[in-house]
């Protein structure tokens, strides 16, 4: 099993557990751009392959102001909301 590192805390690490993957991708993806340079590159090909390999998925696309700061309350609870999946951004 892997480690997932916080990087928000290492003082006193969180034990965690990596979420299994699905067999299969279905309803509603969410795009969370955190606003890193390069990060709307990223998603943008990801939003195009989804569209040639999972037609019958639905795309979202979100985006932090900063990625200084988590997502605001908003964005999570309209992601929480509408999304089955999320995939974030990283990209510089």
């Amino acid at each position: 099993m892997g480690e997932i590192l916080d990087p928000t805390d290492e003082r006193v690490p969180i034990p965690r557990e990596i979420t299994p993957r699905p067999e299969s991708i279905t309803g509603t993806v969410g795009l969370l751009d955190i606003s890193k340079a390069r990060g709307d590159v990223f998603l943008d090909r990801m939003e195009q392959l989804f569209g040639e390999r999972l037609p019958h998925v639905k795309v979202m696309r979100f985006a932090k102001p900063t990625m200084a700061k988590p997502a605001p309350e908003d964005v999570q609870r309209a992601m929480l909301k509408d999304c089955d999946f999320v995939v974030e951004a990283l990209a510089d």
